[in-house]
Formats: C-alpha cells, sequence, structure tokens
C-alpha cells in the first residue's frame, strides 16, 4: 500500500476556477501530479480553486508556477497603450 494519499500539500489558491484550472493544467504538462479542489460543492459556482501537489514534488511545481509571475512583463500594457505611432500620419 501507498502513503502518497497522505503526502498531498497545498500549492497554490485561485480566486476562479479557470485560473485553478489553466494553472493544474501547466503543471500536469510539466509532469507534476496535481489535484484541483473547488472551493464551492455548487455546479458552476466560479469560487475558486486550490491545487494540491505531492509532496515530493512541491518545489519543482513552485518553480514552475513562480516562474510565471517573473515572465509577467508589468510594462506591456504601458507600452501597447501608449504606442505614438497608431496610423494616424
Amino acid at each position: 500500500m501507498s502513503d502518497k494519499v497522505d503526502n498531498w500539500q497545498k500549492l497554490a489558491q485561485y480566486d476562479t476556477n479557470i485560473q485553478g484550472e489553466l494553472h493544474a493544467n501547466l503543471l500536469k504538462n510539466n509532469g507534476i501530479h496535481v489535484s484541483m479542489q473547488a472551493l464551492s460543492a455548487i455546479p458552476g459556482m466560479n469560487s475558486g480553486a486550490v491545487l494540491w501537489v505531492q509532496q515530493e514534488e512541491f518545489a519543482q511545481a513552485k518553480r514552475i508556477l513562480d516562474s510565471i509571475a517573473d515572465g509577467v512583463d508589468d510594462d506591456f500594457e504601458s507600452d501597447f497603450g501608449n504606442n505614438s505611432n497608431n496610423g494616424d500620419e
């Protein structure tokens, strides 16, 4: 009998189900075993989600999720919105 059932750790919590699903799929695509727990028992209720991973994969999963935040270009919207060449020449 495996004791993996007891080795799940909470990795992240998201405000919407879709955020949880997107991040869970990213982790699965990188070979991480992940379980997503919806925060509401009512079907269709968008109440958020919690991601759980195995203890031995926790550090790798955290690095993957942290790399998303590190890769965000905070200036993207301002650069895009302040484009001085808008075709009105």
